[in-house]
């Protein structure tokens, strides 16, 4: 059994804080003392995890209570720290938000981890009042192990001075303040950070210097002595695919590079268990499929921005569109999507799906529950497969397909497009707790390369 060592979780007030900033300058100022990290993401986020790898060296992993379930994140936990020294999860919005039932908040992630929350604190506009904000998320679940703070965005040694002797009658310990700093202020998209993938130069870059300022600021000492005083917990090993006995690894393209960098390590890692040999490629750059691929999978990222390589890249989109008719074995999640619709914006892509994609001004998200409504079913699931995940985007399609019958906090829906060997929708999924899904999606890929050897 796996077991579930010192580990912290950098909670926040609200968004904003800069939980992302000092969560990975800690990763990193910890990797600089020659500790091997681990670093795990509370939610279902993208972007902040690939920030996380940079600064520990391995890839960074999601916890998300709602999508996989509570069951499996501390085992989740425990494989994103096998073979590390310290687990440092950052949260997600601020501490108490989450799901609409209270589930996947960073509180109720922490709780599962039995992990001591540090609680980011942007000071910038308060002094004594400082105090009743930190006793408000102190007090407000007693069972809650707020174990010290930091502060964020002082401005001044007299600014500090004043934080700290507000907070001092709390007993809740400082055990860092970082100056107002622009270079610390990393680029934002509508989405968030911008991915690692697109400037891995300037990230490594901005990592060492958030390293360097948490050094400076902040008592590393504390923080890694509040990590190693949480229990050790034994954990049973996370949900595992089985390949079928005596079946030939099946070869799956997924969509890489900088237009495709949204997708689960866990997901992946279930599809290798079930028998698929992954093959990575850029839909940038390779004009076309790899070979002997019999399955497909193309994950979220911006398409949008690179559009025009994505729709001048003739070539591998003809030869997407000839495979999946062909019965290539496809799943693609929200930017794969777009890649696959006839056209996003006027320009023309792969043609594959029968929708035209644009991007808007508003935003769509959150959790979803979601009915395969196909009656062929898709390549996760039969017709009535309930699956859980989530949506992020700022563009729609037309039509917007019926695939899915959709359910989330503000109302129910229908989306997505799907048939026996396809199924492409802006549905995020995270299968770590779903292991069956990546046996059918490989099966499904198996006996489309046994089918294809006997035409």
């Amino acid at each position: 059994m796996p077991n579930l060592g010192p580990r912290v979780v950098v909670a926040g007030t609200h968004s904003g804080v800069g939980k992302t900033t000092i969560a990975t300058g800690l990763m990193a100022a910890l990797r600089r003392r020659g500790l091997r990290v681990a670093a795990a993401k509370v939610g279902p986020d993208f972007i902040d995890p690939g920030y996380h790898g940079i600064a520990t060296g391995r890839a960074g992993r999601n916890l998300d209570a709602w999508i996989c379930g509570e069951d499996v994140i501390a085992p989740l936990a425990a494989r994103a720290m096998r073979s590390s020294d310290v687990l440092v999860v950052e949260g997600v919005m601020g501490l108490f938000d989450g799901a609409e039932d209270g589930r996947a908040s960073t509180a109720h992630v922490a709780r599962l981890l039995d992990a001591p929350i540090v609680l980011v604190v942007d000071a910038s506009a308060m002094s004594d009042s400082v105090a009743a904000v930190v006793h408000g998320f102190t007090t407000f679940d007693p069972t809650l192990p707020v174990a010290g703070v930091i502060l964020n965005h002082v401005g001044s040694d007299g600014h500090e001075t004043m934080l700290r002797d507000a907070l001092a009658p709390l007993r809740c310990p400082v055990v860092g303040v970082l100056r107002r700093d622009d270079r610390l202020t990393w680029r934002d998209r509508h989405l968030g950070l911008v991915p690692v993938v697109e400037r891995p130069d300037d990230v490594l870059r901005s990592v060492d210097a958030l390293a360097a300022a948490v050094e400076r600021s902040c008592d590393v000492d504390a923080l890694l002595a509040l990590a190693r005083a949480a229990p050790d917990v034994r954990v049973d090993d996370p949900p595992a695919a089985r390949a079928r006995d005596g079946a030939t690894p099946v070869r799956v393209a997924v969509a890489s590079g900088p237009a495709f960098s949204f997708v689960y390590p866990d997901t992946l890692e279930l599809l290798e268990q079930a028998g698929a040999e992954l093959v990575p490629f850029d839909p940038l750059v390779e004009p076309s499929l790899p070979d002997g691929v019999v399955g497909l999978v193309a994950g979220g990222g911006f398409p949008e921005v690179y559009a025009e390589g994505l729709a001048g890249n003739g070539p591998l989109l003809a030869d997407v569109r000839t495979a999946v008719e062909r019965g290539l074995v496809t799943w693609a999640e929200c930017g794969g999507l777009l890649w696959l619709a006839r056209s996003l914006d006027g320009r023309r892509l792969a043609g594959v799906v029968p929708t035209d994609a644009r991007m808007t001004e508003r935003v769509t998200l959150g959790y979803r529950t979601a009915v395969v409504a196909a009656p062929s079913g898709c390549p996760v699931g039969s017709a009535g497969t309930e699956l859980r995940g989530h949506e992020f985007h700022y563009s729609t399609t037309e039509p917007a397909g019926d695939a899915l019958a959709l359910r989330g906090r503000h109302g129910e829906g229908r989306g997505g497009f799907a048939s026996a060997t396809l199924l492409a929708s802006y549905l995020h999924l995270h299968i770590a707790g779903r292991p069956e899904l990546a046996e059918r999606f490989v099966t499904t890929a198996m006996a489309a390369a046994t089918a294809a050897t006997t035409r």
